[in-house]
């Protein structure tokens, strides 16, 4: 069973109404246990075991866009984004997986791929997270030889299962895994439809590199300090390139 943790998303809130609408509409789904907010500060506060992208679609379906600003405690989140890097496609970014530890031995994966080609993807953890060559470049999955050598062998840690993906080109998977969130920053994640020799032009091959993400109440910039703009003007340039 899967422990409750906490997510804020920034929501742009104008009135107590407001409120009212994105909490029925978060309310309705499976795993909601809490839903507050802070109109001043424009955030919702949810406690519960729902998959954040499911938490960011129901508020969108109140006619919102929602920024995920932290998931769990500090230090207890991650995030992957994942990208195709073969030359022929331009809109690179393919899907993310967002990670929150919510245990001392287990961590959520809530994974999402979008505008890719209908069929079963194989998640895995690699050993490296070198992604110059792409997937290529990312060395074997993770745990997988000291795994066949226990006894009796046991499932590799980086063998995450699949995603299936529909003809509308979406996917989506929430799963949980025994794994802590240090032992993943840093390596490269492939998502593919196939089972090894990756190729760096296959268009069907995607690959990203696990790094630390905010965990609630740690982030709290309204401005980026590199490019001075707004959380906002950030996340209009981050859904044009596919980032979900």
């Amino acid at each position: 069973m899967i422990p409750p943790f906490d997510t804020i998303f920034a929501v742009p809130l104008s009135c107590e109404d407001c409120i009212k609408s994105v909490s029925e509409s978060l309310y309705k789904l499976n795993g909601i246990s809490n839903v507050s907010a802070d109109l001043k500060a424009q955030l919702i506060h949810i406690t519960g075991t729902t998959a954040p992208s499911s938490i960011l679609s129901a508020i969108q379906d109140t006619g919102r866009d929602a920024i995920l600003r932290g998931s769990g405690k500090a230090e207890s989140a991650a995030v992957c984004i994942l990208e195709t890097h073969a030359s022929s496609t331009t809109d690179n970014v393919r899907g993310l997986i967002r990670m929150v530890q919510v245990s001392p031995t287990m961590t959520v994966l809530d994974m999402t791929l979008r505008g890719v080609k209908s069929g079963t993807y194989k998640v895995t953890v690699r050993e490296s997270g070198d992604i110059s060559r792409g997937a290529a470049s990312t060395g074997g999955v993770w745990d997988a030889v000291a795994a066949k050598a226990a006894s009796p062998p046991r499932a590799a840690k980086g063998v995450f299962g699949t995603i299936e993906v529909g003809n509308g080109g979406l996917g989506s998977v929430f799963l949980d895994r025994p794994i802590q969130i240090w032992e993943m920053i840093g390596r490269g994640i492939v998502v593919s439809r196939k089972e090894g020799d990756f190729e760096r032009e296959d268009p069907d091959t995607f690959v990203g590199v696990v790094a630390r993400s905010a965990g609630v109440w740690d982030n709290d910039k309204t401005v980026c300090s590199c490019s001075g703009k707004t959380v906002w003007e950030e996340r209009k340039e981050q859904t044009s390139k596919g980032m979900l």
